[in-house]
Protein backbone atom coordinates (compact mmCIF):
# COMPACT_ATOMS: atom_id res chain seq x y z
CA UNK A 1 0.00 0.00 0.00
CA UNK A 2 1.28 3.73 -0.76
CA UNK A 3 -0.12 6.99 -0.15
CA UNK A 4 0.96 10.03 1.28
CA UNK A 5 1.25 11.89 4.83
CA UNK A 6 0.06 15.68 6.51
CA UNK A 7 4.02 16.46 5.19
CA UNK A 8 3.48 15.32 2.19
CA UNK A 9 5.89 12.68 2.63
CA UNK A 10 5.10 9.10 0.84
CA UNK A 11 4.22 6.22 2.99
CA UNK A 12 4.73 2.45 2.18
CA UNK A 13 3.17 -0.47 4.17
CA UNK A 14 4.18 -3.91 4.11
CA UNK A 15 2.73 -6.75 6.16
CA UNK A 16 5.97 -8.16 6.69
CA UNK A 17 10.08 -7.12 6.82
CA UNK A 18 13.10 -7.82 8.88
CA UNK A 19 13.15 -4.37 9.55
CA UNK A 20 11.71 -0.80 8.38
CA UNK A 21 15.55 0.16 9.22
CA UNK A 22 17.43 -2.14 7.22
CA UNK A 23 14.67 -1.56 4.33
CA UNK A 24 15.68 2.13 5.01
CA UNK A 25 19.17 1.60 3.97
CA UNK A 26 18.22 -0.49 1.29
CA UNK A 27 16.26 1.88 -0.55
CA UNK A 28 19.47 4.68 0.30
CA UNK A 29 21.70 2.46 -1.52
CA UNK A 30 19.33 2.36 -4.66
CA UNK A 31 19.69 6.42 -4.50
CA UNK A 32 16.18 7.00 -2.58
CA UNK A 33 16.37 10.52 -0.34
CA UNK A 34 12.75 10.63 0.10
CA UNK A 35 11.01 12.08 2.17
CA UNK A 36 9.59 8.21 2.20
CA UNK A 37 7.81 6.52 5.39
CA UNK A 38 8.41 2.86 5.53
CA UNK A 39 5.85 1.36 7.61
CA UNK A 40 5.74 -2.75 8.82
CA UNK A 41 2.83 -4.21 9.91
CA UNK A 42 5.31 -7.31 11.66
CA UNK A 43 8.67 -7.22 11.53
CA UNK A 44 11.16 -10.54 11.81
CA UNK A 45 14.28 -8.23 12.75
CA UNK A 46 13.51 -5.20 14.24
CA UNK A 47 16.10 -3.61 16.32
CA UNK A 48 16.58 -0.45 18.37
CA UNK A 49 19.59 1.70 19.73
CA UNK A 50 23.03 -0.89 19.48
CA UNK A 51 21.49 -3.40 17.54
CA UNK A 52 19.13 -4.80 20.79
CA UNK A 53 15.65 -6.29 19.32
CA UNK A 54 12.74 -4.66 19.06
CA UNK A 55 9.41 -6.60 20.51
CA UNK A 56 6.48 -5.60 18.01
CA UNK A 57 3.16 -7.06 17.90
CA UNK A 58 0.89 -6.51 14.99
CA UNK A 59 -1.04 -3.40 16.05
CA UNK A 60 2.22 -1.61 17.27
CA UNK A 61 3.46 0.46 14.82
CA UNK A 62 7.30 0.18 13.73
CA UNK A 63 7.99 2.44 11.00
CA UNK A 64 11.25 4.71 9.66
CA UNK A 65 11.42 7.59 7.83
CA UNK A 66 14.12 8.87 5.93
CA UNK A 67 14.94 11.88 4.27
CA UNK A 68 17.75 14.30 3.41
CA UNK A 69 18.80 16.21 6.61
CA UNK A 70 19.66 19.68 4.54
CA UNK A 71 22.54 19.76 7.73
CA UNK A 72 26.07 19.70 8.09
CA UNK A 73 26.55 15.83 9.36
CA UNK A 74 27.90 17.31 12.49
CA UNK A 75 24.30 18.62 13.51
CA UNK A 76 22.83 15.62 12.37
CA UNK A 77 22.35 14.08 15.95
CA UNK A 78 20.56 16.77 16.91
CA UNK A 79 17.62 15.40 15.16
CA UNK A 80 17.31 12.82 17.83
CA UNK A 81 15.91 15.13 20.33
CA UNK A 82 13.36 16.90 17.27
CA UNK A 83 11.86 13.55 16.82
CA UNK A 84 11.49 12.84 20.58
CA UNK A 85 9.63 16.09 20.60
CA UNK A 86 7.24 14.97 17.42
CA UNK A 87 6.87 11.59 18.90
CA UNK A 88 5.90 12.42 22.47
CA UNK A 89 3.81 15.60 21.06
CA UNK A 90 2.34 13.02 18.32
CA UNK A 91 1.41 10.35 21.47
CA UNK A 92 0.22 13.19 23.70
CA UNK A 93 -2.78 13.97 21.56
CA UNK A 94 -4.32 10.63 22.28
CA UNK A 95 -3.63 10.48 25.61
CA UNK A 96 -3.73 14.29 26.87
CA UNK A 97 -4.03 13.16 30.51
CA UNK A 98 -0.75 11.34 30.68
CA UNK A 99 2.74 12.90 30.86
CA UNK A 100 5.23 11.60 28.26
CA UNK A 101 8.96 12.07 28.92
CA UNK A 102 11.61 11.76 27.11
CA UNK A 103 14.32 9.77 28.32
CA UNK A 104 17.93 10.41 27.00
CA UNK A 105 19.04 9.91 24.14
CA UNK A 106 15.72 8.03 22.38
CA UNK A 107 13.20 6.66 24.94
CA UNK A 108 9.65 8.12 25.84
CA UNK A 109 8.40 6.98 28.73
CA UNK A 110 4.99 7.48 30.51
CA UNK A 111 4.04 6.32 34.43
CA UNK A 112 7.57 5.29 34.41
CA UNK A 113 7.27 2.79 32.04
CA UNK A 114 8.72 2.53 28.43
CA UNK A 115 5.97 3.18 25.64
CA UNK A 116 8.19 4.14 22.48
CA UNK A 117 11.87 4.00 21.05
CA UNK A 118 13.59 5.77 18.67
CA UNK A 119 16.64 5.38 16.31
CA UNK A 120 18.34 7.60 14.25
CA UNK A 121 21.00 6.58 11.77
CA UNK A 122 22.89 8.30 8.84
CA UNK A 123 23.73 6.44 5.47
CA UNK A 124 25.03 7.76 2.48
CA UNK A 125 24.09 6.80 -1.41
CA UNK A 126 26.16 5.20 -3.91
CA UNK A 127 26.84 9.06 -5.06
CA UNK A 128 27.88 10.41 -1.56
CA UNK A 129 24.50 11.97 -0.75
CA UNK A 130 23.46 12.03 3.26
CA UNK A 131 20.38 10.39 4.16
CA UNK A 132 18.92 10.15 7.73
CA UNK A 133 17.02 7.11 8.66
CA UNK A 134 14.60 7.90 11.85
CA UNK A 135 13.06 4.39 13.28
CA UNK A 136 10.45 5.07 15.66
CA UNK A 137 8.56 1.82 17.61
CA UNK A 138 5.05 2.40 19.67
CA UNK A 139 3.69 0.25 21.76
CA UNK A 140 0.21 0.27 20.21
CA UNK A 141 -1.40 -2.84 21.51
CA UNK A 142 1.19 -4.58 23.32
CA UNK A 143 3.48 -4.57 26.15
CA UNK A 144 6.38 -6.60 25.92
CA UNK A 145 6.98 -9.15 29.31
CA UNK A 146 10.59 -10.12 30.13
CA UNK A 147 13.06 -7.02 29.73
CA UNK A 148 14.75 -5.53 31.83
CA UNK A 149 12.51 -2.52 32.19
CA UNK A 150 8.79 -1.99 32.70
CA UNK A 151 6.96 -1.31 29.50
CA UNK A 152 3.52 0.70 28.83
CA UNK A 153 1.20 0.65 25.69
CA UNK A 154 -1.18 3.60 24.66
CA UNK A 155 -4.60 1.02 25.05
CA UNK A 156 -4.39 1.50 28.13
CA UNK A 157 -3.76 5.03 28.61
CA UNK A 158 -6.44 5.67 25.07
CA UNK A 159 -9.17 3.55 26.36
CA UNK A 160 -9.20 2.72 22.95
CA UNK A 161 -6.12 1.86 21.11
CA UNK A 162 -5.34 4.42 18.08
CA UNK A 163 -4.68 2.71 14.80
CA UNK A 164 -0.90 2.62 13.38
CA UNK A 165 -2.30 5.08 10.71
CA UNK A 166 -3.33 7.22 13.19
CA UNK A 167 -0.13 7.50 15.26
CA UNK A 168 1.85 7.71 12.24
CA UNK A 169 0.12 10.35 10.51
CA UNK A 170 0.47 12.39 13.97
CA UNK A 171 4.05 11.83 14.54
CA UNK A 172 4.81 12.68 10.37
CA UNK A 173 2.68 16.47 10.83
CA UNK A 174 4.73 17.01 14.20
CA UNK A 175 7.84 16.02 12.60
CA UNK A 176 7.44 18.32 10.10
CA UNK A 177 6.73 20.71 12.34
CA UNK A 178 9.82 20.42 14.84
CA UNK A 179 12.15 20.08 11.95
CA UNK A 180 11.17 23.65 10.58
CA UNK A 181 11.69 24.74 13.97
CA UNK A 182 15.58 23.17 14.28
CA UNK A 183 16.18 24.04 10.46
CA UNK A 184 15.00 27.90 10.48
CA UNK A 185 16.29 28.77 14.21
CA UNK A 186 18.76 25.81 15.20
CA UNK A 187 19.35 23.51 18.20
CA UNK A 188 18.19 25.77 21.47
CA UNK A 189 14.83 25.92 20.73
CA UNK A 190 14.91 22.37 20.10
CA UNK A 191 16.94 21.90 23.42
CA UNK A 192 14.61 23.78 25.74
CA UNK A 193 11.58 22.09 24.63
CA UNK A 194 13.39 18.80 25.38
CA UNK A 195 14.42 19.94 28.66
CA UNK A 196 10.79 20.50 29.65
CA UNK A 197 10.04 16.77 28.84
CA UNK A 198 13.01 15.40 30.24
CA UNK A 199 12.99 12.00 32.38
CA UNK A 200 15.14 12.76 35.79
CA UNK A 201 16.53 16.30 35.37
CA UNK A 202 17.41 18.00 38.30
CA UNK A 203 17.91 14.14 39.84
CA UNK A 204 20.55 11.37 40.49
CA UNK A 205 20.73 9.21 37.62
CA UNK A 206 23.38 6.36 36.76
CA UNK A 207 24.56 6.40 32.50
CA UNK A 208 26.04 3.29 31.30
CA UNK A 209 28.75 4.22 28.71
CA UNK A 210 30.33 0.86 26.72
CA UNK A 211 33.09 0.14 29.41
CA UNK A 212 32.07 2.08 32.40
CA UNK A 213 29.02 3.15 34.64
CA UNK A 214 29.05 7.03 36.19
CA UNK A 215 26.37 8.06 38.60
CA UNK A 216 25.57 11.55 39.59
CA UNK A 217 22.96 14.22 38.83
CA UNK A 218 21.45 15.48 34.99
CA UNK A 219 21.94 18.75 34.86
CA UNK A 220 21.58 19.53 31.43
CA UNK A 221 22.01 19.44 27.48
CA UNK A 222 24.27 20.91 25.99
CA UNK A 223 24.22 22.99 22.25
CA UNK A 224 25.25 19.28 20.98
CA UNK A 225 22.52 17.33 22.96
CA UNK A 226 25.46 15.65 25.42
CA UNK A 227 24.24 14.58 28.51
CA UNK A 228 25.91 17.07 31.59
CA UNK A 229 26.19 15.03 34.32
CA UNK A 230 27.45 16.31 37.90
CA UNK A 231 29.91 13.86 39.63
CA UNK A 232 30.36 15.45 42.85
CA UNK A 233 30.39 18.79 41.18
CA UNK A 234 32.09 17.88 38.62
CA UNK A 235 31.05 18.17 35.62
CA UNK A 236 31.15 14.98 33.19
CA UNK A 237 29.95 15.47 29.71
CA UNK A 238 28.34 12.57 27.67
CA UNK A 239 27.77 12.01 24.09
CA UNK A 240 26.95 8.44 24.05
CA UNK A 241 25.55 6.12 26.64
CA UNK A 242 22.28 4.44 28.36
CA UNK A 243 20.24 5.83 31.50
CA UNK A 244 19.47 3.14 33.56
CA UNK A 245 16.51 2.99 35.31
Amino acid sequence: MRGKLPSGARWEIFDTLDSTSEESKRRILTGETGPLWLVAKEQTAGYGRRGTPWRQAVGDLAATYLFSPNAGQENVPQISFVAGLAAADALTRFAPDSDFKLKWPNDIIVNGAKIAGLLLELSFTRDNQAVVSFGVGVNIVNAPSGLDYPTARMLDLCGRAPTTDEVLGSIDELLAYWLSIWRDEGFWPIRAAWLLRAQGIGAKIRVRLADNEFEGVFRDLDGDGALILDIDGQVKRITAGTIIG
